[in-house]
């Protein structure tokens, strides 16, 4: 092959950048939904007139569903097929969405939810798995950089469109805006797809499915519930995390016995994959938790808008897409020890920022922070989960999707949780205001919860006979907590770079098409996430 034709065949071609098109919007409807529906949670409140820890489950539901199909997209996209298992969750996340803005209480709204995430868990692991096989080995950074776009800016997006479909409409439209989408990404995925070929030569692991499975389910649950109870010793968060976890030990014990199990440990026997998916996972639970105290911040303590807060977030979205594609580039020519550690850099510079966050610190700095930890982010993220899977080869890339993906989940889940019980911790440690309770639950009210409900709502001052210094003493209280929660993030931030020290600094060889052979390879190669 001369050097014009690998440079040529190195470019993204329109049939690859049609199958890329199906799955950004199977990413987009799957992403945005998650920070959609968070900025809605108020709005249920009131709609429904429940709790926040009942409302909060819309979210939990989501992504305990999603944890809980994970595992099954390797084996059904061998079974099945990937286009034929794609069009179903498709189908399923666009059902649930149209289901969720049908309904009439908090009950309903959550089991449409689980409808939800059962299609929603499996969008990405499979597009994924497509974009890989479309791509080859030479070209996995650059379509990789491409679905690292959605998944970046779902953060930021969300809140945004969120806010304005509710303050313009009603919050059923956060959910009915999916239906058209999903129409759409349906017959598209019909036409630019390729066609199926699926081989069942596999035995379902059963078994392994009701230990994994229920495990995860019962161990995010746990950990959802942290920031409600406040602590780890309450039985609603010990209990099903200890069943959980007993599960899951069970199922890694279990798993090295059968020929295919459900979720393939042996694949951590390579080094590169091992290395590559602890630094992901130290990563994750240090930007993910803290990430989503971004917005709370800005509403919170400078008593911002939704729609304003999730502006405010906009340069983190805006730096990410000015490195992403850099790193998709690099992530295909250079090592990623080499180049992991320069965006690590800038991440845990962005961090250290918000360690600092006081009533009235300039938005242009934390803009600019934001900004610099976008730029971090688009040169890590994706080239690590690309540097964790470039080296399987093209049996093993669909189960190495899966098991990055649950990785993800877990610790995405384990951060959100981390970060929420040391704010509500620290947030506690509030002096009571004497003679004043909550008119619903009679409890002391504390000097911040005042003030950060005042930030909120400034006609609740008018209610509460105490001297504006208890206010700004509680504001002051409050943002001091927010600042020792980035702290800990900065340090986990700063912590993933043990790992990263051992990521792969030398060229090493794609692997992605062992075991095709040159004239019966199929012209969608692997699998991947």
């Amino acid at each position: 092959m001369t050097q014009q034709s690998v440079a040529t065949s190195n470019k993204l071609d329109a049939a690859v950048l049609k199958v890329a098109g199906v799955v950004v919007l199977g990413a987009v409807m799957s992403i945005l939904d998650v920070t959609v529906v968070s900025v809605a949670i108020p709005t249920f409140q009131r709609e429904f007139d429940a709790s926040y820890a009942r409302v909060a489950w819309t979210m939990t539901a989501y992504t305990l569903a999603l944890a809980t199909v994970i595992p099954l997209s390797g084996w059904a996209a061998d079974r099945f097929g990937t286009k034929r298992l794609y069009m179903v969750a498709l189908a399923l996340f666009t059902i649930g969405s149209g289901l969720c803005a049908t309904a009439d209480s908090i009950g309903e709204l959550i089991a449409w939810r689980v409808v939800q995430g059962l299609g929603g868990g499996m969008l990405m692991p499979l597009g994924m798995t497509i974009m890989t096989r479309a791509a080859g080995p030479h070209r996995i950074g650059r379509l990789m950089a491409v679905l690292g776009i959605p998944m970046l800016l779902g953060p930021i997006g969300g809140p945004i469109l969120g806010g304005w479909l509710i303050d313009t409409a009603s919050w059923h439209w956060i959910f009915l805006i999916n239906v058209p989408i999903g129409v759409v990404a349906l017959v598209y995925a019909q036409l630019a797809l390729p066609k199926d070929a699926p081989e069942p030569s596999e035995s379902f692991d059963f078994l392994g499915m009701l230990m994994l499975s229920p495990g995860l389910a019962l161990f995010l649950y746990g950990v959802s519930s942290l920031p409600e109870a406040g602590t780890v010793t309450d039985p609603e968060v010990w209990l099903p995390m200890a069943a959980g976890a007993a599960l899951v030990v069970a199922f890694v014990r279990y798993s090295f016995r059968p020929r295919h199990p459900l979720l393939d440990l042996r694949l951590f026997r390579n080094r590169n994959l091992t290395v590559a998916a602890l630094t992901l996972v130290v990563f994750i639970i240090a930007f993910m938790g803290a990430g989503l105290l971004f917005p709370s911040y800005f509403l919170q303590i400078r008593g911002e808008t939704t729609l304003n807060a999730g502006l405010l977030m906009a340069p983190q979205g805006i730096g990410a897409m000015l490195t992403m594609p850099i790193g998709g580039m690099l992530a295909d020519r250079v090592p990623i020890g080499r180049t992991a550690p320069f965006s690590l850099v800038l991440i845990a510079a962005g961090f250290f920022t918000f360690t600092q966050v006081g009533t009235d610190t300039s938005y242009v700095l934390l803009c600019g922070s934001l900004f610099v930890m976008g730029l971090g982010m688009g040169g890590t993220m994706m080239p690590i989960m690309t540097s964790a899977l470039k080296t399987l080869n093209a049996a093993d890339v669909a189960r190495g999707s899966t098991l990055v993906n649950i990785l993800q989940q877990i610790a995405g889940s384990v951060g959100a949780a981390m970060m929420s019980v040391i704010l509500t911790s620290e947030l506690n440690g509030s002096r009571p205001i004497p003679g004043v309770t909550d008119p619903g639950t009679g409890a002391p009210v504390t000097e911040a919860q005042l003030a950060i409900a005042v930030q909120q709502q400034p006609e609740l001052a008018q209610q509460f006979p105490v001297p504006p210094s208890l206010i700004e003493r509680g504001l002051d209280f409050a943002a001091s907590s927010f600042a020792t929660t980035f702290w800990v993030a900065f340090g986990l931030a700063v912590l993933t770079f043990v790992p990263a020290a051992f990521l792969p600094r030398r060229r090493e060889p794609s692997h992605l098409l062992d075991g095709e052979s040159g004239e019966e390879q199929r012209p969608t190669p692997v699998p991947m996430h």
